[in-house]
């Protein structure tokens, strides 16, 4: 049977680049959106173009009832879910932590850490041997800011990421005798399009002086490692933090 796979956030960059390896290498994939239908559907159809079945799904991570409904069409549409790729994540204009408001604080980890605890929640209801499953993996997506703490920028979101962290180990602890493998990538800076979205599209070019390696990431070279711990070849890897981070 081939294995099905969410990917959250899978519309653009880190999360496109997941679906499309992860079809590469056998796997069904649903692609989850929140608001650009249309840059969801060329990643489905470049799913399908390698022969695997893709489902496109909107839903914003942050509202408990879109992620119910979302795995409900997951079950009806695909069939039993094997891996879940929480990568759906935002970051904000960069601000001190005395300019920031509870409104931004809220959404923050809204998307960025309860999405992902309740996405893995629905995601272990149905691959836990406990509840009846045959098994699965678990990737969440944190962050080097998350050891970095993004002073001046976004001490929020790297909050958000720590907690990612600490959430994988935990996870992966509790259903570790339960067929299920979690793990975390932890991305340094890479060139996709997030960096505009919090006001700083040439952030990645102008970091990358500041990287060991001179040079920002790519998707593709955060997904490599996704995949990976995807793969029956991390079959021994669980609580496991990966740093993508080009040495930073």
């Amino acid at each position: 049977m081939i294995p099905t796979l969410l990917v959250t956030g899978a519309s653009r960059g880190i999360g496109a680049a997941t679906a499309v390896l992860a079809a590469q290498r056998g796997w069904d994939v649903a692609v989850n959106y929140t608001r650009d239908a249309a840059a969801a559907e060329k990643v489905a159809s470049q799913v399908r173009a390698l022969g695997r079945r893709a489902l496109v799904l909107q839903a914003d991570v942050a509202d408990e009832a879109a992620v119910l409904r979302m795995f409900a069409e997951v079950d009806a549409q695909l069939g039993p879910l094997r891996g879940l790729v929480n990568n759906a994540g935002v970051v904000d204009q960069p601000a001190r932590v005395d300019e920031m408001s509870v409104q931004r604080l809220t959404r923050m980890f809204a998307i960025n850490l309860t999405g992902s605890f309740v996405c893995a929640r629905e995601a272990v209801k149905r691959m836990s041997t406990k509840h009846g499953g045959t098994g699965g993996v678990i990737v969440n997506l944190s962050s080097a800011a998350a050891r970095l703490g993004s002073p001046g920028q976004y001490v929020d979101y790297a909050a958000a990421k720590a907690g990612i962290d600490t959430f994988t180990l935990g996870l992966a602890r509790e259903v570790a005798t339960e067929g299920i493998r979690v793990n975390a990538v932890r991305p340094g800076i890479i060139d996709t399009d997030i960096h505009a979205s919090g006001g700083q599209p040439d952030r990645a070019a102008q970091v990358a002086p500041s990287v060991p390696m001179q040079r920002a990431g790519t998707a593709q070279e955060t997904a490599l490692a996704i995949v990976w711990l995807l793969s029956d070849e991390s079959s021994y890897t669980t609580g496991a933090i990966i740093d993508v981070t080009g040495g930073r």
